[in-house]
């Protein structure tokens, strides 16, 4: 017996294709939802795609049936746009005013006093990505789950970029001599490219090294910028050695850095960019760049030139590049940039449509870009040039998104087995003593 899955407007919204999701059951979409979608096609961000997307989705289906009387899906289920159940008399004690979310809560209570009639009623199941309007689903008896089919990872197991691993003495003195072990001869277990290894003593000695996975994946071989000094950083800490190696290698043109606040993404990246684009010139440029997404309540529009606009969201990204610099006075470091004409702090609301490159690119905040942002931005990049993304999948401001489903993840996930791509999760902060304590209590 098949279940009823009635959905809410923000599950079409994250995902458009989110009606094949459900199996050989029958999806039904009220009325109230495409009211919704069509008001937010003429928003010129990703909530307008998507909901562009659906409604092209969904006048596409019309050419099988008739959306209101159930047509079949490609999938083995069934869709069905729902007109009739709409009656608030259930909820009207409960819920007074009649706001969209209890419209659908409306229909979904409704089908389901239904199929309670019947000798065989199906279970209604609404599906909804709010969680207040999940809340009171369950507060009428509605059964109401979260739409998870759009995340990567399911439970917190977000691929790292490293691992450690416990070795005879021998084997370590072997990588010391030699640079390099063969994986085969020191475990069973499979290991991903680029994939770093802390390797200790199994025996509890003070012997240690760490080492990184070939692109064959048939070796771990020893960092080649071990404890490097660019623009006067140095790694305190190992997962930062590892980032540094990532930034620095010239085989691979995808780096992602995933931490929390303080743990040194962005100023590990701005000194690796600023090398290799002012010191060795291996890129023509740097181009730094971030989402707009605000954090709290929006300021609104902002004065002047685009410059002048940018200014306040690009301000976590001047203050590592005053630190870099060692600037002291005000509008020292405008003048610094503007002489060097090397580097790029822009949005990325302006980079569609752009070709990339030579340039070494850092995108800031990653976390708050879908899915579909993101591929949009990786490919931009062109010939001989390196990009990174970094964030905290922890700290997300978009509505949509979360720690497993959003744009920074995806990619960790979907390039962890590419001999191109490179990843490390910063754990330990060195922003500060507080800053550590903050961000692991708070």
């Amino acid at each position: 017996m098949g279940k009823i899955y009635v959905l809410d407007t923000n599950v079409l919204l994250q995902d458009p294709y989110s009606i094949f999701s459900f199996e050989d059951n029958e999806v039904v979409i009220p009325a109230v939802v495409l009211e919704e979608v069509d008001s937010k096609k003429r928003y010129m961000d990703e909530v307008g795609r998507n909901a562009r997307q659906v409604s092209k989705l969904i006048d596409s289906l019309r050419e099988i049936g008739k959306l209101h009387e159930k047509i079949p899906l490609h999938n083995g289920g069934f869709l069905r746009i729902e007109l009739n159940h709409r009656s608030f008399h259930q909820l009207q004690e409960i819920f007074v005013e009649k706001t969209n979310d209890n419209r659908i809560l409306a229909v979904a209570k409704n089908l389901s006093l239904e199929e309670e009639t019947k000798e065989n009623g199906r279970q209604v199941i609404l599906v909804s990505k709010d969680t207040l309007v999940r809340v009171k689903a369950d507060a009428i008896g509605l059964i109401a789950e979260d739409f998870l089919n759009d995340r990567v990872v399911v439970i917190d197991d977000i691929y790292a970029g490293f691992l450690e691993i416990y070795l005879q003495k021998e084997r370590l003195d072997t990588f010391y001599e030699k640079n390099e072990l063969q994986l085969a001869d020191i475990s069973n277990h499979s290991f991903y490219p680029n994939q770093f290894l802390i390797m200790r003593d199994v025996l509890g000695g003070s012997s240690s090294a760490v080492g990184m996975v070939d692109s064959a994946g048939k070796k771990a071989k020893k960092l080649v910028f071990d404890n490097e000094h660019i623009w006067g950083i140095k790694a305190r800490n190992v997962q930062q050695m590892m980032a540094m190696e990532l930034l620095l290698r010239q085989d691979l043109p995808l780096v992602t850095l995933i931490g929390k606040a303080g743990t040194g993404k962005t100023l590990l990246a701005l000194a690796a960019g600023l090398m290799q684009t002012e010191d060795l010139r291996r890129f023509k440029k740097l181009l730094v760049a971030r989402p707009i997404v605000p954090v709290g309540k929006d300021i609104g529009f902002l004065p002047g030139e685009k410059e002048e606009k940018l200014k306040p969201w690009m301000k976590p990204i001047y203050d590592n590049l005053e630190y870099l610099f060692n600037t002291k006075k005000p509008g020292e470091l405008d003048a610094i940039l503007a002489g060097m004409g090397s580097i790029e702090v822009e949005a990325l609301t302006y980079i569609r449509g752009r070709s990339i490159p030579e340039q070494f690119i850092i995108i800031d905040e990653a976390q708050n870009l879908t899915k579909h942002e993101v591929k949009t931005i990786l490919t931009r990049v062109g010939e001989r040039s390196k990009i990174v993304l970094m964030g905290d999948p922890e700290q997300i401001d978009h509505p949509y998104l979360d720690e497993y489903n959003n744009g920074l993840t995806y990619v960790v996930e979907k390039f962890k087995d590419q001999a191109i791509a490179g990843h490390i999760k910063l754990i330990k902060g060195e922003r500060s003593g507080l800053a550590q304590l903050a961000a692991n209590i708070l």
